[in-house]
Formats: structure tokens, sequence, C-alpha cells
């Protein structure tokens, strides 16, 4: 068995999402051939790749069916998170995708997805941030169980640098860890603006795969602010499936998907999809209607991300500060995991097939 040879079977492996195979992708690293024995390393486009076993099957018997059906392959994996940024990076340089969890109206557990999503995509390995950018209402610091918690300061270069929480892994900024919780924010536009800018070139980020912002409900001045300050990878919709709810979902998805915006929509996710008692874990309720976020997916031709059930534990543990994807109910993990898993997959299609990631310049 020669390099060539193995090479040779694997140019047969499509990586799934991106229609290539593993050599053409450059994916396939550090060849070692030992009589029988050959080692090597795929490249994965996230830690948090929720195809490595196929990956790891298909390469096996490609090696043992094309070069050797004596081979004794170990395949081994390591990452390096795709990212499409193409800007100067003089905001977030060090952070490789940026990802805004939106909704068009508020009360349909966007704040929840977006902390699932962040631990998520940290149980798969991946560096990640989650910014509150809530700015009246934030949720973080008590989902997260840091209310009272104050960040450090730091300074660089004469300037004073907020150096982000950390809890269950994940970096952390909100407005609820800066101002007393008891106090309400009572600003205008310009001024949450300002603090959501602070969040962005005044935080300590460092180097991350993913930073997740939990934007504010509706299509105003903070989700303007966003955009046009940093080059945002895409957009993860959050709706129920009420009809009030995918009303509103509609203006959002007209808000980032019309010509003024442009965002890319990594997808659409259904919260609070049915209702499933913890006694009877194989029933489901529908009680906000049956797979209405999946009919506007599919009205949109939008990639539809999975459903999340109506779970006791999911409330009890956002309340308690431990996260679903934290906590021991494994209903409510398993689709935060099939969500993720979708939402990683369709963010690596976008960073291969979609225009450079850059700052939004609105018109009008």
């Amino acid at each position: 068995m020669t390099e060539a040879d193995i090479l040779k079977a694997l140019s047969n492996v499509q990586e799934p999402d991106l229609g290539k195979d593993l050599v053409t992708l450059n994916m396939v690293k550090d060849i070692v051939i030992e009589g029988n024995d050959v080692s090597f390393t795929i490249v994965l486009t996230t830690p948090a790749c929720p195809m490595k076993d196929m990956m790891r099957n298909a390469s096996e018997n490609a090696v043992k069916i094309l070069v050797n059906k004596e081979a004794k392959v170990h395949v081994n994996f390591t990452a390096n998170t795709s990212t499409n940024r193409k800007d100067n990076q003089q905001v977030l340089a060090g952070v490789k995708n940026i990802i805004a969890v939106v909704s068009g109206k508020g009360g349909v557990g966007k704040s929840t997805i977006a902390s699932n999503l962040a631990l998520a995509l940290a149980e798969g390995g991946a560096s990640v941030g989650l910014m509150d950018a809530d700015i009246y209402g934030p949720s973080v610091p008590m989902m997260f169980g840091v209310r009272g918690a104050r960040p450090m300061m730091k300074e660089v270069n004469g300037k004073g640098i907020i150096v982000p929480l950390e809890k269950y892994g994940i970096k952390l900024i909100s407005i609820g860890l800066l101002v007393d919780e008891k106090n309400a924010v009572v600003w205008r536009g310009p001024m949450a603006s300002s603090a959501i800018k602070q969040f962005i070139t005044d935080v300590d980020w460092g180097e991350l795969d993913y930073l997740v912002i939990d934007m504010p409900p509706g299509t105003g001045d903070i989700q303007l602010t966003v955009m046009q300050t940093i080059p945002v990878t895409g957009v993860v919709i959050v709706s129920t499936p009420q009809n009030v709810a995918l009303a509103d979902a509609k203006k959002a998805i007209a808000m980032f998907g019309q010509a003024q915006i442009n965002v890319p929509i990594i997808g659409l996710v259904e919260n609070m999809a049915y209702f499933t008692p913890a006694e009877l874990p194989d029933n489901k309720y529908y009680l906000f209607g049956k797979e209405g976020g999946k009919r506007l997916a599919d009205e949109y031709d939008l990639p539809f991300l999975g459903q999340i059930p109506l779970v006791q534990s999911i409330r009890e543990g956002g309340d308690n500060g431990v996260p679903a994807m934290i906590g021991d109910d494994l209903v409510s993990q398993e689709a935060f995991r099939t969500f993720v898993s979708a939402a990683v997959r369709n963010i690596a299609i976008r960073n291969a097939d979609m225009p450079a990631t850059r700052q939004v310049e609105v018109v009008g």
C-alpha cells in the first residue's frame, strides 16, 4: 500500500454536506502506513460535525475495498472550523463564525434556543461565546446562573476592556451583568445601540469558532446596528407553531432576506412544537398547532432545523441557571442536538457556497 493508493481510495468518499470528496477538499492529512496498518486524519469543518461516524465508516470501507481487504484502518479526526470572513477583521478578529438568533416577536423562547445552541456547539468541542444583545430584557444571566456576577476589566493599550464571564465553557456578556437587575434599562435607541457596539469592540472575546448573539425580538435599531457593525455569518430564526408567531417570523425573514440587508438565513427552528409530559415521554400534544414552523420554512424555501418540545424541565432549567443541555432530560437534549447538527451543517454549506461574510450597508 502506498500513500497514493490511500488518497485514490479516499477520493471516492464524499463530504456529505459539501458534495465533494475528501481529497479534493484537502481534508486528509498525516497518512501513515505500517504493514497492513493504515492511519490518517480527516480535518473537519467544525468540531461539532455530526457526520463523523459516516465519514469514518465510508473511509474504512474505501481503503478495504479499493486497496487492501486485510487493511486495519485507523481514522483520526481534527477540526479547522470553516469561516468565510474576508473583511478587514478590525472587530471580533478572532471569531470565525457569528450566528444571530432572531425572532419576529417576544415570548417564543429565543434565549432558550440561543443558550442551548451555544452549549451544544461547545459539547462538540467548539470554542463558543454568547452575547446577550437584548438590552431591555436580558435573559442570559438567569439562564446561566450568573445573576449578580460582574465581569472583570483589564487595560489594553490604555483602553479598558471587559473580560467576559465563563460558565459551562461558554464566554458570556450581557447588560444584565453590568446593570442591577432591579433597575429598568430606560434608554432610547441610540444608547442601546451604543451598548451593543461596546459589547462588540470593548469585550475580549479571544479566539472563537462561534459567537452566538441572542438578539432582541423584532426588526429595529439593535438588529440594524449588529448587522452594520459586524459581518454576521447568518441568522437562525425562531418561531412557535402558532399563527401569530408565524406572522411575525415572516417579518424577520423579510428583514434579513431582503435586498437592503441580505444576511444569509441558516434556517428556521420551531420551538414549543409540542408538549411532552415527563411521565409520558413518547406522547406529543400539539398545544400551539402542528408543524406551522415547518410549513413556513417550506413556504420560503428555508432549511428547517428541527422542533424543540415544550418540556417542563426546559423551563425549570432556564429559571434555575441549568440550561437543558446541562440538565438530565434526554428528550430535550436530543431535540437540541438534532437542531444544532442541522444548523452546523447549514453553516458549513453557507461558508462553502455563499459570498463572503461582510458588514451590511443599509440603504434608505
